[in-house]
């Protein structure tokens, strides 16, 4: 009996302990392996994703010379949908609704009509600010701002209260941000600009965030969509898929009152590619510096032998940071209103070349027998019964070599009909005139070169007159100071028109190249009926330009290596103004730049444009001797509409190298005074007769190829805070080990 009784307390006890170890083993598995899954389904509590946006690549220069990068920078956010269900729930009794604000608008018929909203801003102001307050955090906002956005979102898109938070403010909020709903603060990438208007007009701009722009199916991947800033101007706009980074994914916790517990997961995000320019910093540096001399106009140099871009510069100038994270209207106003245009890129769009354009027109000789023939200059020509003027009285009977020197318009009237439109048309086509070069930025015109067919769109038929304005650049004729450098270096580099890049290569962090543009030649002279001795004609006939008694571009002659150029002067739709400008390229032998400089408001080309090429050149060969350039910050350049009859610089001002650096170069400019030859100075001839009514004013409206940036809304009567922050902030000092640990993740 005894015996039975110990067998069934046994067995007892041992399912006592077999059902507490299930027990046991079950809390393990429910408490420890599936804590995450039992906890994200706790009454309240939830899990929400917030989207990283990923760190912007890097801009440089040829050499690795950092251009543009971005900063570590902190904003905060609301989310206003759980402001308002934290007001509910703290300020609101049962049957109570919330507090409602009287707007007006338009209805389709443009009748006023008046309408309720939420007043967003009252809730914010009694959720938020005081905990704001406290922490020292409160700034002027436009409340105009959130209530619009309020109203276009329903507060499903975070609104942005503040985009400059210091790193110290963000440690304060991070370790005392306790419970204020619906408050974060990120961490985003600032664009900088180091050397501020270094390069702007190439380089671009930055616009903040439009969710807008991304796909619904892409917001719906999170809780918290926050987008990617992107290019609208530039090199910024056309390379902004490989500088965009990669973004990030955070994951936070939220108790049943929707307040931050934590952080459940992060993914950083990475950086995006670095693009490598074609510029030279240095030689942009250069280039800027010397176009300082003038009010308005551009320069751009290439280098002949592979298309390279090495500089291109347009003043004035403005300074990108001023749009980061956005403008302010006032900016935006003074920069538009400026009636010199400073954001306008004057290096890619087009006007009339004058002179300069009886290159192209000589090569187009060489597919005729043209190039042989002299040609009587007479002072001009007669076409109908109007007489179109050469600028000098009488050039005589004249070889091309010499009319080129000479920029003799009489002959080259001549030249052109006898060439005919068509081989013009020919040969304008393959070097790159009246096209788009197709470089990596915006903004860029094709510019005109009139021919037969287009004349007749505009309501009038050819004649010898067309083809004679052609030949001396004028009238429709219009080209881009970086078309004309281009066309100099394929005619100076043996006939190869390569296309011009401003884009060496694509490189992630890692270095790997992501996208790498080769030299690609586009077409070959020599083998559209051009010879190497008809280019080297054209050739000399430049030289003869700078360094003989007689040429017009004189002052561009130098000790330091072989200029050789041609000038231009052209009549502006502006009584009494013209436009200078000048072609260049060095050394003679084998050339390694090709430059264009257009100046606006310039007497003639070899007064004021040929020094400017001259400066640039002479810097370019002491770059390439080994002379050291410092390249700093450059301020804006601002413009001005005065005339400019002739441009100098001083010996200080003729090499910009730094301290310390060889003195060769230098110590031969100084000891060995340039070539000064006797010259003449081509002047502007007025052609406006033999252009027809419609086609005077064919000028490009500077703020037609400017994209709208983001323009900062100013704080209003409603959005000033005054003296709402209730504590200093130095009494909000985070722990050290709180700061070691985001400065840890500011660095990565």
């Amino acid at each position: 009996m005894v015996s039975h009784f110990r067998l069934r307390l046994y067995l007892l006890a041992i399912l006592v302990m077999v059902g507490f170890g299930v027990l046991v083993s079950r809390l393990y598995q429910i408490q420890v392996n599936e804590s995450k899954y039992y906890t994200e389904r706790l009454p309240g509590r939830k899990l929400e994703s917030i989207r990283i946006p990923g760190i912007r690549g890097e801009i440089k220069d040829r050499n690795g010379l950092t251009l543009v990068d971005s900063t570590p920078n902190y904003e905060l956010h609301f989310d206003l949908r759980e402001i308002v269900s934290a007001y509910k729930k703290d300020f609101l009794e049962a049957g109570d609704s919330l507090p409602e604000v009287e707007w007006e608008r338009f209805d389709r018929y443009s009748q006023r009509e008046k309408r309720t909203e939420t007043d967003i801003i009252k809730i914010v102001e009694k959720t938020v600010f005081p905990g704001l307050g406290d922490l020292g955090l409160l700034a002027d906002y436009s409340a105009s701002s959130m209530k619009v956005h309020y109203r276009a979102t329903r507060g499903y898109v975070p609104f942005t209260y503040r985009r400059d938070l210091s790193f110290q403010e963000f440690a304060r909020f991070a370790e005392n941000n306790l419970g204020i709903p619906g408050v974060t603060v990120t961490r985003t990438g600032r664009r900088r600009y180091i050397y501020d208007s270094l390069g702007c007009h190439f380089l671009g701009y930055m616009n903040l965030a439009d969710n807008d722009q991304v796909p619904e199916d892409k917001k719906r991947q999170f809780n918290y969509y926050v987008g990617d800033d992107y290019g609208v101007q530039g090199v910024e706009a056309t390379m902004d898929s490989y500088l965009q980074g990669k973004p990030g994914k955070l994951v936070i916790e939220k108790d049943e009152k929707g307040k931050f517990v934590g952080e459940q997961s992060r993914t950083d995000p990475q950086p995006g590619s670095d693009v490598y320019l074609t510029i030279d910093a240095r030689l942009q540096y250069v280039t800027e510096k010397a176009l300082r001399k003038i009010g308005r106009g551009a320069a751009v140099a290439i280098n002949p032998q592979n298309g390279d871009i090495l500089s291109m510069a347009s003043v004035p100038s403005f300074n990108p940071n001023v749009f980061i994270p956005n403008v302010s209207s006032a900016d935006w106003k003074r920069y538009t209103g400026d009636q010199t245009s400073p954001m306008f890129n004057r290096a890619v769009n087009p006007y009339s070349p004058g002179s300069t354009c009886k290159i192209p027109i000589a090569l187009a000789g060489c597919l005729s027998n043209t190039w042989k023939y002299r040609f009587s200059c007479g002072g001009g020509a007669r076409y109908g019964r109007k007489f179109m003027k050469c600028w000098h009285p009488n050039h005589g009977s004249i070889d091309l070599s010499n009319a080129i020197k000479r920029s003799c318009n009489g002959y080259f009237y001549r030249y052109a009909n006898h060439t005919g439109i068509r081989n013009i048309q020919q040969m304008t086509g393959l070097l790159g005139l009246g096209r788009k070069t197709g470089i990596r930025i915006t903004g860029e015109n094709p510019g005109n070169i009139p021919n037969p067919e287009w004349l007749r769109q505009q309501g009038a038929l050819w004649s010898d007159a067309f083809t004679a304005l052609v030949a001396i650049g004028q009238g429709a004729t219009e080209c881009s100071p970086l078309q004309m450098a281009w066309c100099t270096a394929s005619i100076v580099n043996g006939g190869k028109v390569y296309q011009p890049r401003i884009i060496k290569k694509v490189m992630e962090k890692d270095g790997e190249v992501v996208m790498e543009e080769p030299p690609e030649i586009r077409h070959d002279l020599t083998k559209e009926g051009v010879t190497a001795s008809q280019l080297e004609l054209i050739k000399k006939g430049m030289r003869r330009v700078v360094n003989e008694s007689g040429g017009t571009a004189g002052r561009a002659s130098s000790s330091m290596t072989t200029i050789s150029g041609k000038t231009g002067t052209a009549q502006t739709s502006v009584k009494n103004v013209s436009n200078a400008w000048f072609i260049a390229f060095a050394p003679y032998e084998n050339p390694e730049i090709a430059v264009c400089v257009f100046v606006e408001n310039g007497y003639s080309g070899g007064g004021a444009a040929s020094p400017i090429a001259k400066n640039i050149i002479e810097n370019y060969v002491a770059i390439e001797d080994g002379m050291r350039y410092e390249v700093v910050s450059l301020p804006e350049a601002v413009g001005h509409r005065n005339m400019i009859r002739q441009t100098s610089f001083s010996e200080s001002e003729a090499l910009l190298a730094v301290a310390g650096a060889p003195t060769l170069v230098a110590e031969n400019l100084a000891n060995s005074p340039a070539l000064r030859a006797e010259s003449e100075e081509e002047s502007a001839v007025d052609v406006q007769e033999f252009v027809p009514p419609s086609l005077k004013k064919r000028e490009v409206t500077p703020i037609q190829n400017l994209n709208q940036p983001t323009i900062r809304q100013e704080a209003d009567s409603r959005g000033r805070v005054g003296d709402g922050n209730t504590q200093q902030p130095s009494r909000f000092q985070p722990f050290q080990n709180v700061i070691d640990r985001l400065r840890q993740n500011q660095g990565r």
